[in-house]
This record gives C-alpha cells, sequence and structure tokens, in this order.
C-alpha cells in the first residue's frame, strides 16, 4: 500500500491528481448514464410495484427484458425515452425494464410471462394492470432494434398498442 501511495505522489502532483480523479469520476457517471438496465435492482419488486401504480390508473405496462451490454436494448431504450415513441409509451403505459444480464438473471421473470428470451433481447412483454399478458415479442421482434431504427421501433409499438388497446 505504501508503493502505491509513493507512486501516486511522485507521479501526480496534487492538482493533477485531482483532474485525473475528477475525469475518472466523469467516465464511471457516463457509463452508469449509459445503462439503462439497473443489475442490482430486484426485478419481482418492481414489477409489483408498477402494477400497484398501474392499477390505479388502469394503465397496461411494458416489461422489456434486456441487459447492459446489448446494443439493440440500448438503442431501443433511447427510442422510448426520446423517439417518436416517447410520447405514445408515457400516455399510454407505465415501463418497467428487467436486466436478464448474460441471459442468467431474471429467466424466471421471462418465462412467467411466456417470453422466449432465447429468440434475442430485448424483448416485451405487454401486461394488464392485473398481470395478465397481452402481448409478448416471442419471434424477436425487437432484436434488431438498431437496423429498425426509431421509425421502425414506433411502428411496432404503434402496432402493438393498437392491438392491446381494451384488452
Amino acid at each position: 500500500m505504501e508503493r502505491w501511495i509513493h507512486f501516486l505522489k511522485s507521479n501526480f502532483p496534487p492538482m493533477k491528481m485531482i483532474h485525473t480523479l475528477f475525469f475518472v469520476f466523469l467516465a464511471v457517471a457516463a457509463t452508469a448514464a449509459e445503462n439503462p438496465y439497473n443489475e442490482t435492482a430486484d426485478a419481482k419488486l418492481e414489477i409489483r410495484q408498477t402494477l400497484q401504480q398501474a392499477a390505479a390508473t388502469n394503465t397496461p405496462v411494458i416489461v422489456v427484458f434486456g441487459a447492459n451490454w446489448c446494443g439493440d436494448c440500448k438503442m431501443l431504450d433511447s427510442a422510448m425515452k426520446n423517439g417518436a415513441s416517447a410520447s405514445l409509451l408515457s400516455r399510454d403505459f407505465k415501463v418497467v425494464k428487467v436486466n436478464v444480464g448474460r441471459f442468467d438473471k431474471n429467466l424466471d421473470v421471462a418465462k412467467s410471462y411466456g417470453v422466449p428470451l432465447s429468440n434475442g433481447i430485448p424483448a416485451v412483454a405487454i401486461v394488464s394492470p392485473k398481470n395478465e399478458v397481452l402481448y409478448v415479442t416471442r419471434e424477436g421482434e425487437l432484436a434488431n432494434a438498431r437496423k429498425m431504427g426509431e421509425k421502425g421501433i414506433y411502428e411496432f409499438f404503434k402496432q402493438v398498442t393498437t392491438a392491446t388497446k381494451g384488452r
């Protein structure tokens, strides 16, 4: 430990050390901001809480299964937050994001909704406020979200939301 401290003091004068630590902090914060899936979240608890909120307004819930390493998942997240889909989804749905890790987390949650993760992520289940499945991406419909782009994602959600309304 003393060697490490000596190395830092001799190679990084105090101001340089502060600047270095500041930029490391910024890099970590920027990376965290880009990660749409909370890797330590209790998915079942988050779904239960969202369903309780949804019941008060009779609003369906979109459960999005994905991972932070997945480029298509990040594209879908961006489109859902900033694209044409954002206003459509925020108006008509509550959204919960569930981290599947490297297909080693929350697999039981996906299975309980009939979501076949083997067909790719991101994947979604749309459920009623009573937790009844209204729609599931069974064929990997969003697994190529980067190729679909914001317009394709919007068209997908427009079609799916029309089909699930009133159910």
